[in-house]
């Protein structure tokens, strides 16, 4: 059965046991050897250490590009929670009229102390199928932004899956990731899964933590990811500076 939850889990760095390990297959969690002692999603897709993690889960979404590092109090958090919590805070930042910080400031700052989502919001479903729904549409959207400057062509993804052959990966957690990445790009599907406008803002922040923006395409994906997720301005612009904030990275500004 497809876990959803662990895959995302996986990408982003699950938690870790108290002597700063994550948890393997044996503790409650599908996390491969490669995710155990890895710093966070920078350092989990670049493959820091070489080894195992080199050109594993690194190759699945990213290839020779980076995503972020999560740090701080996020990073304890785990996959789906992390991300549950930057979007709850830029949200509630956002809701409470704050200003939103630049993001080239917010990266100088110490990393905000990060507080999970409340349990029965849109932001943390209380229901394990609403938590898996939830997670699929996340890893969807991470996906879907890593291709958003073309750089998963056929020959990438021919590579990446030869890769996830020989992972720790169940059949159909590659045949999902597979799927994905030979879907067409398509934005409006990755909208359609929010359903809230809570979750809207879970699903940019997944997409803006997936890629590092640095090209026209990537930033023109994320304005029409905003516009289709119907995101007011000022909240995009509290989720780039609360990612900025959380991975100590001069994240653009909003598009």
């Amino acid at each position: 059965m497809f876990d959803a939850k662990s895959l995302l889990d996986q990408f982003l760095g699950g938690q870790r046991d108290g002597q700063g390990n994550r948890p393997g297959p044996d503790q409650g969690s599908q996390g491969t050897q490669a995710a155990q002692g890895s710093q966070g999603i920078g350092d989990f897709l670049r493959g820091a250490g070489g080894g195992a993690v080199a050109g594993s889960l690194a190759a699945l979404l990213l290839g020779s590009k980076t995503g972020r590092e999560i740090g701080g109090e996020a990073l304890k958090l785990g996959g789906m929670a992390a991300v549950g919590a930057l979007a709850y805070k830029a949200y509630r930042d956002w809701q409470a009229g704050k200003q939103a910080p630049a993001p080239q400031e917010a990266a100088r700052q110490p990393a905000p102390p990060m507080l999970p989502a409340p349990s029965g919001t849109p932001f943390n479903p209380s229901t394990e199928s609403a938590q898996q729904s939830l997670a699929r549409s996340l890893l969807r959207a991470m996906i879907a932004a890593t291709k958003a400057d073309g750089h998963v062509d056929a020959q990438e993804q021919a590579r990446i899956f030869a890769e996830m052959d020989r992972m720790a990966l169940s059949s159909e957690d590659k045949a999902f990731v597979m799927d994905e990445l030979r879907a067409s790009l398509d934005v409006d599907a990755v909208a359609r899964g929010a359903t809230t406008p809570e979750q809207a803002a879970e699903i940019y922040a997944a997409s803006l933590l997936a890629v590092t923006v640095d090209s026209a395409a990537e930033r023109g994906y994320l304005a029409m990811l905003a516009a289709r997720l119907k995101l007011d301005d000022a909240l995009v612009a509290h989720l780039h500076g609360t990612v900025a904030a959380a991975t100590g990275e001069k994240v653009p500004a909003a598009p």
